[in-house]
């Protein structure tokens, strides 16, 4: 990481020091769709006009991405005026003083993993991510407590089952696929036996936009639909 992008990264991550700024990007976040200003500052208590304002800047800078779309999904005269809408990026913003490239070690040991003998390091590696997921579990409060630390960013849906909105290994996910899945899924199985739930509710599926496993509320049912 070279300065001017240490710079850079330092100054979009200063504009999240703002309260109504960061109370606007953790909604958008977590929103799981891309959202109106008028949803943003109705959830945050921000007036419509100021909301506008910090969700522009925030776009500015490259921490939201921005669409239009009509609400109600038509199109044609007579449908009405497209509606600005913001959404959480996929590319990340990291700092570290002095520069730390944590993204390059994974991606080589990443590389360095997929060239040895079949079957040998990918059973290590599920065994030690299942090893710390239980240990995060063990000190967590919950479920969602356990990853939200890790950085999964988990949302239950009215059904009870939860979709982490974040690959915390999205940087390496691109290139590593299956070595990025298999890990997921087994440090969040071992991070369920943690908090003495079962680790089976656990399941690989695969979607844009979010990590690759979805926790069911029982275990059993079909993957959500929506991203």
């Amino acid at each position: 990481m070279d300065s001017s992008h240490v710079n850079t990264d330092l100054a979009e991550l200063g504009l999240l020091a703002d309260d109504a700024r960061r109370r606007l990007y953790d909604f958008v976040a977590g929103h799981g769709a891309p959202a109106t200003r008028e949803e943003a500052a109705k959830a945050t208590g921000i007036g419509r006009t100021l909301a506008a304002y910090h969700l522009d800047r925030l776009a500015q800078a490259g921490l939201l991405d921005v669409s239009y779309a009509r609400s109600n999904g038509r199109t044609g005269p007579g449908s009405g005026r497209p509606a600005k809408r913001y959404s959480r990026p996929q590319r990340e913003v990291a700092v570290s003083l002095p520069p730390r490239n944590y993204s390059l070690l994974a991606e080589i040991l990443a590389t360095a993993a997929e060239s040895a003998p079949s079957g040998e390091f990918m059973a290590a590696l599920a065994h030690a991510a299942e090893h710390e997921g239980k240990n995060l579990g063990k000190e967590a409060e919950s479920i969602p407590a356990a990853l939200t630390t890790a950085g999964y960013e988990p949302v239950e849906r009215d059904d009870g089952t939860i979709v982490l909105q974040n690959c915390p290994f999205h940087s390496v996910v691109q290139d590593h696929t299956d070595l990025v899945c298999t890990l997921n899924r087994a440090f969040i199985q071992g991070t369920l036996e943690g908090t003495d739930n079962d680790p089976d509710r656990a399941e690989l599926s695969p979607c844009d936009g979010r990590c690759c496993v979805i926790i069911h509320a029982d275990g059993h049912g079909s993957p959500p639909d929506a991203p």
